[in-house]
């Protein structure tokens, strides 16, 4: 009996000890020599990975991403399009039919790994189409440090999505996931999600690449070109240095980020600027009558980082470099690509804000974003709107009011999806991006709105304190957004990303005394929220009173869009809410529901009244 109780003792005590390790992040180093073929749109590849295995857990096996390989028919990817028809992304099909299935035979991505060694052993490897999977030739224990060697030669894809050949804007070649890139592993396994075009994970890395490539190319890269005398576009006095096959060599280094992405052309010029305390800014682009609104940016830009290391956390890299990629925007470490030929300044700014407000939320606050697309994309939103906001501004109650009326118009077509879906498993291209940019903005915008304004900045900043360089889960950033503002939002959270239940309250009878006015309010929704309600007296005065949910347990204290008056909480069981106010109706103007704009009310309608005489 002793020692079945000392046993179901050790057992308890261990699995305490698993829920309780110490969080760890594994680490890599890429050394790699490229040489390409610019007239034949292939390269060949030479890569020395050294990487730290961090984890408690001892690695038998690791796995690389071969993105290219998914641009074929009949891929994955290519199946994945045709099976989802017209309701898929519009970028990968055109009328319901896969752009990926009309590749042609020469222009098929392709990744083929000659061999791998571990520290100088020949390893076993498989191909799973996007995915390879490596056996060890020995163990990588807790604490340790192997290496990988590995040669490879690849086919530039036609463009489709991101990557490619000869894109619709003209840019040569878009190396973005070009290399065998080694898979994230922590507390969830390997993060081996098959590439089906959406987004991406990695540990962070240092990276040191050299690049062969013929002399009359530019390349914009994310990293410190380390030569830009012997090379194209970066130096005036520049003196190409080039060896007998006529190729210059660029050599580009990068510390500490999670993917080093770059673009080549024949027609791209070199712009750059400081942002004073930092970043060094680079813009490569093709300059031409398309791309005039680039010539504004540096302004812009500018205001646009100071914001940004303000409000959300200092950009931590040394540059940022803006490249017209020619497809979209896709975010990438110290860099992005994006399309190029804006019709004005904002239009490419609204491009850049949020593709610049990647580094945040995707690179230094590195969640995984093929398990939780919405706290990549959602925040970055965020942000973008924000920032844009200040840039140009509005005369709106909030930088949100749009993007809340764009959520509830989405509402009408029904085909709403949650939030907490992986990225590439939606079934619907237009619901996997409200569900991650829209709601995911959203979360924030109710969040300010539940615990006011000054604690959602403050949860924002200890966020990027606590989180940065690391990968953040929600429940990371929840504990954060709960220890600033005292209250408990984990229903919140629950009902904002787990399903897809809507908030609709509303006015529904108003009596008017000699000496008061008695409001009957009424929860028409499923989703509780607190109620700012608000009353405009004839003399232009704005009252407010706050009526709690009972679920926060805590109230909020302030908040920047006014002051107001806390009254009793509604329960969130209870279906309508009395509130008597000391005003009569000669003395009332406008009654309503969160003058402020941003509780996400699905139906406005019932939420606002003109008192008349």
């Amino acid at each position: 009996m002793k020692k079945s109780v000392a046993i179901l003792f050790a057992f308890i005590i261990s699995q305490f000890q698993a829920q309780q390790t110490p969080y760890y992040q594994q680490a890599a180093k890429y050394k790699m020599d490229i040489d390409v073929n610019a007239e034949k749109f292939t390269y060949q590849g030479n890569q020395t990975l050294e990487y730290t295995n961090n984890s408690p857990d001892e690695l038998n096996v690791v796995y690389f991403h071969l993105y290219w390989n998914a641009f074929k028919p009949n891929s994955m990817m290519d199946q994945r399009v045709a099976s989802q028809g017209k309701n898929g992304d519009s970028r990968l099909q055109k009328d319901g039919i896969s752009r990926l299935a009309s590749i042609p035979k020469s222009e098929e991505g392709a990744q083929n790994i000659h061999w791998i060694k571990q520290n100088g052993q020949n390893l076993k490897f498989e191909i799973q189409e996007t995915i390879m999977k490596v056996y060890l030739a020995e163990p990588i224990k807790p604490n340790s440090t192997t290496n990988f060697t590995m040669e490879w030669d690849a086919v530039i894809p036609q463009q489709i999505r991101r990557s490619g050949r000869n894109n619709k804007e003209g840019v040569d070649m878009t190396m973005t996931q070009w290399y065998p890139k080694i898979s994230e592993y922590d507390y969830d396994g390997w993060a081996t999600f098959d590439y089906l075009g959406r987004e991406f994970h990695a540990p962070f890395s240092d990276f040191d690449v050299t690049i062969k490539i013929n002399k009359d190319y530019v390349i914009g890269a994310g990293g410190i070109l380390e030569n830009p005398t012997e090379v194209k576009g970066y130096d005036a006095n520049a003196k190409i240095k080039t060896e007998k096959d006529k190729k210059a060599i660029w050599r580009w280094t990068a510390k500490n980020m999670l993917d080093f992405a770059w673009s080549a052309d024949r027609d791209y010029v070199v712009k750059s600027f400081d942002v004073p305390e930092g970043p060094k800014v680079f813009l490569v682009y093709q300059n031409n009558d398309k791309t005039k609104a680039w010539e504004e940016a540096p302004a812009y830009l500018t205001k646009y980082f100071q914001i940004m290391n303000a409000h959300f956390g200092k950009y931590v890299y040394p540059t940022y470099a803006f490249i017209q990629g020619g497809d979209g925007g896709m975010e990438y470490g110290m860099c992005t690509m994006i399309l190029g030929e804006a019709k004005n300044i904002k239009d490419l700014m609204g491009l850049m804000a949020h593709e610049g407000a990647h580094s945040w939320y995707q690179q230094m606050l590195a969640t995984n974003e093929s398990m939780r697309p919405w706290m990549d994309e959602g925040f970055t939103s965020y942000a973008e709107e924000y920032t844009m906001h200040q840039l140009f501004p509005e005369e709106l109650p909030n930088p949100f009011v749009e993007r809340l009326d764009a959520y509830r118009k989405f509402l009408e077509k029904k085909i709403e999806e949650p939030a907490v879906w992986l990225g590439d498993h939606h079934d619907n291209g237009t619901s996997y991006t409200y569900s991650t940019y829209v709601k995911g903005e959203l979360y924030l915008v109710e969040l300010g709105y539940i615990i006011g304004e000054q604690n959602l900045a403050e949860t924002l900043k200890q966020y990027y304190d606590q989180w940065s360089m690391k990968h953040p889960t929600d429940r990371d950033f929840l504990h954060i957004a709960q220890k600033v503002s005292g209250m408990d939002l984990k229903w919140f959270h629950h009902y904002w990303i787990k399903t897809t239940k809507t908030i609709d309250y509303g006015i529904k009878d108003v009596k008017y005394d000699a000496k008061s006015t008695t409001i009957t309010l009424v929860n028409n929704g499923q989703v509780p929220m607190p109620i700012d309600f608000s009353v405009m007296t004839t003399d232009k005065k704005i009252v407010t009173y706050q009526i709690p949910t009972n679920l926060t347990h805590t109230w909020k204290s302030k908040d920047a869009y006014g002051d107001f008056k806390t009254v009793a909480y509604w329960p969130f069981t209870q279906k309508e809410y009395t509130l008597t106010i000391p005003y009569t109706k000669s003395q009332l103007s406008v009654l309503g529901i969160d003058f402020s704009q941003r509780i996400a009310d699905v139906n406005m309608e019932d939420n606002f009244l003109e008192v008349k005489p």
